[in-house]
């Protein structure tokens, strides 16, 4: 059994970063290693499949309503962005919209909140070094601010799934670190990105989504959530063997991996209502700021690069010391100060 679920995690974390059709159906993938590990681990039953069947139905509401509603005041919301971002100082709007983006992901879904961004990024006419910068630190920030609930990323859902916690769980475990965090990358942002010429810049207007492509994204998160909700507990006699035992300190740098894989993944196959709370703690951490490090990292990163056609050597140029930073800066606070 050992060796099947080491091989499935193996094929979790390799195979959609060198199989581009897995890559592109990952979904699907995730849910038939999830159910494959659920069989090899013997923990497939009629109340599992309840489970993971009823968990995503939360974020899936959340992302389907939020997606809506962002398409019928697309327009609107481009006007008032524009209009708000030349009344007020330019600093201010820029760090006020990785607070905000980061604050509200929580409730609109980390996926929404990657969308305002890009709305945001392609109204204001920036050069590259600093659109890139901005998307950057807002997607640190959205990645953190969306752990607050369980319905703002599939990290957040599936941790309080595992834990068996109630919705505010997570914002009293880790709500001090994420604002921390939240208001750290926003001072950056106003620091490091620089005010608009005149001249336009290279982001491209957003056109709303369409019907189709609202619902598609909605129904790919359903099976996102519901593989890893398998994935989860068909690792759990792994993770009691091997992780329980681990210094919170050696897992949260273990973590770092969750920069070339969604950390929803890796909370599935590593979070257990057996740890304390400080290697719990430790464990999210680290994979929400290391999310942000690279591209693959996270669902809104993704979906910005995507948009705004950020390559991957440009986020990783910026985003790899930024991140390496912040989890040294995270580290020295748990187990410098407070261990």
């Amino acid at each position: 059994m050992v060796i099947g679920l080491l091989i499935i995690f193996m094929f979790v974390l390799f195979l959609p970063l060198v199989v581009k059709k897995i890559e592109r159906n990952l979904e699907i993938f995730l849910f038939v290693m999830g159910i494959t590990a659920a069989l090899l681990s013997d923990v497939f039953s009629g109340s599992l499949f309840v489970v993971a069947a009823t968990d995503p139905i939360k974020i899936t509401v959340a992302v389907l309503v939020a997606g809506l509603l962002f398409k019928w005041f697309h327009h609107p919301l481009e006007k008032m962005i524009t209009g708000v971002s030349r009344r007020v100082p330019y600093k201010f709007f820029i760090a006020s919209t990785v607070i905000l983006l980061g604050l509200v992901s929580s409730l609109i879904t980390a996926i929404i909140a990657a969308l305002v961004l890009v709305l945001i990024v392609s109204s204001l006419q920036l050069d590259r070094k600093s659109e890139v910068r901005f998307v950057v630190l807002a997607c640190f920030s959205i990645g953190l601010g969306a752990a607050l609930t369980p319905i703002g990323e599939p990290l957040s859902t599936i941790a309080i799934s595992k834990l068996d916690q109630d919705f505010t769980f997570l914002m009293r475990l880790l709500g001090s670190e994420i604002l921390i965090g939240i208001c750290l990358f926003a001072a950056l942002a106003a620091f490091l990105v620089r005010k608009p010429e005149t001249k336009g810049s290279l982001a491209k207007k957003q056109a709303p989504e369409g019907y189709e492509e609202i619902l598609v994204r909605a129904l790919k998160i359903y099976f996102f959530v519901m593989g890893l909700t398998f994935l989860g507990e068909g690792f759990e006699p792994l993770i009691n063997t091997y992780f329980i035992g681990l210094n919170p300190s050696i897992l949260y740098w273990l973590n770092i991996i969750s920069a070339v894989l969604d950390n929803a993944t890796l909370t599935a196959a590593e979070i257990s209502p057996s740890m304390d709370m400080l290697t719990i703690q430790a464990i999210l951490l680290g994979l929400l700021i290391s999310g942000g490090i690279l591209i693959p990292g996270n669902i809104p990163n993704i979906i910005a690069a995507g948009k705004l056609e950020i390559t991957s050597k440009e986020w990783a140029k910026f985003g790899v010391p930024i991140g390496i930073l912040t989890m040294v800066i995270y580290f020295v606070v748990l187990f410098g100060i407070f261990s």
